[in-house]
C-alpha cells in the first residue's frame, strides 16, 4: 500500500505531499518545535523532518509491536507511545526525546494514549477497565489514574483543549459516534456533534478556536482502515461544523494530535486504494 503524509495549510486550502512511501505509515505528530513530525510503521516508530524527509527509525529497545497511538510533550523532549511486545496488550510508555530507555507509565492494560495535557502534567487515554471502555488521565509516573466517564458503549480520542480546561473525545453514549467534551479533572459530559456521520478523534487546534475530525459514512464499525473518509472543521466562535475534504484513509490518517504548533496547519495521511 502507498501512503502519503501530507501537511494541510487552513488559510490557503492547500495540500502539500511531505512524503510518498511504499510502506504503511499512519497517526502524524507534529513537534512542538515544528522542525519534524512522527509516524508509525510496521510496529516501529521514525521521525520525518521538514527540511529532508525521509522514515528515520527511533530507537525503541525492545520494543517493536507500536499501534499509532503515540506523541509529542508539550515542552519537545519526550516522546509517548503505546506497545504490545512486552506486556501482551496495548500500554502507554515514554522515551526521552534525544534517546535513552523508554519506561513504562501505565501499570494497567489496555491503554491507548490520546493527549498530553498543556502544562505537561498528566496524560490522557482511552482504556478498558472492569470490561468497559473509559476515558482516564494519570500523571506521568503512571501514579493517579482518574477514571473521567466511563460506560457500555465505545470511548476513544481523548484530547486536551490548549488551555487545559476541557478534554474532547469521541464515544456512542448518545447511540451513534459522536464528540463529547468534558471538564479535564471529569465532570458531566457535553455532546458537541449531532449529525449524521460517525465523528472520530477530535483535535482542538492550537489557537483554540477549531477542532479536527475524522468522519466517517454513518454506521460505521469502529474505525476502519481503507474508506472513503472525510476531514472536517468545526469552528468554535460560530459553531460551523464543516468538510475540509475527503480522501481514502480512516485508521491511520488522524488518530493522535497533528497540528502544527502555530495551528494554522495539520498532517494527515492518506493512501492509494487497492488495486480494482
Amino acid at each position: 500500500m502507498r501512503s502519503e503524509l501530507c501537511l494541510h495549510d487552513l488559510s490557503t486550502g492547500a495540500t502539500r505531499v511531505l512524503l510518498a512511501t511504499d510502506r504503511l505509515i499512519e497517526a502524524p505528530n507534529w513537534a512542538p518545535g515544528g522542525g519534524y513530525l512522527l509516524v508509525n510503521a510496521e510496529g516501529g516508530l521514525f521521525r520525518v523532518s521538514l527540511d529532508a524527509p525521509d522514515l528515520v527509525p527511533v530507537d525503541l529497545g525492545p520494543h517493536d509491536r507500536l499501534n499509532n497511538d503515540h506523541g509529542i510533550s508539550p515542552d519537545g523532549g519526550t516522546h509517548v507511545f503505546c506497545d504490545h511486545s512486552q506486556a501482551g496488550m496495548s500500554v502507554i510508555y515514554t522515551i526521552p526525546a534525544a534517546g535513552g530507555a523508554p519506561r513504562r507509565v501505565t501499570p494497567l492494560g489496555p491503554s491507548w494514549w490520546h493527549g498530553w495535557s498543556p502544562d505537561g502534567a498528566r496524560l490522557a487515554y482511552a482504556a478498558i477497565r472492569d470490561e468497559r471502555f473509559a476515558i482516564a488521565t494519570c500523571a506521568l509516573d503512571g501514579s493517579d489514574e482518574r477514571i473521567l466517564v466511563t460506560g457500555p458503549g465505545h470511548y476513544d480520542g481523548p484530547d486536551y483543549t490548549p488551555d487545559g480546561h476541557w478534554i474532547w473525545f469521541n464515544a456512542t453514549r448518545g447511540g451513534t459516534m459522536q464528540l463529547w467534551r468534558m471538564p479535564a479533572d471529569g465532570g458531566t459530559p457535553e455532546q458537541m456533534t449531532d449529525a449524521p456521520r460517525d465523528a472520530w478523534f477530535p483535535h482542538p487546534a492550537p489557537g483554540g478556536r477549531h477542532v479536527l475530525y475524522l468522519a466517517y459514512p454513518q454506521g460505521t464499525e469502529g474505525h476502519p482502515r481503507d474508506r472513503d473518509v472525510s476531514l472536517r472543521l468545526i469552528d468554535l466562535e460560530t459553531g460551523r461544523d464543516r468538510a475540509l475534504f475527503g480522501l481514502f484513509g480512516g485508521q491511520g490518517t488522524i488518530n493522535t494530535p497533528c497540528w502544527a504548533p502555530e495551528g494554522g496547519r495539520f498532517a494527515f495521511c492518506r493512501y492509494a486504494p487497492p488495486p480494482a
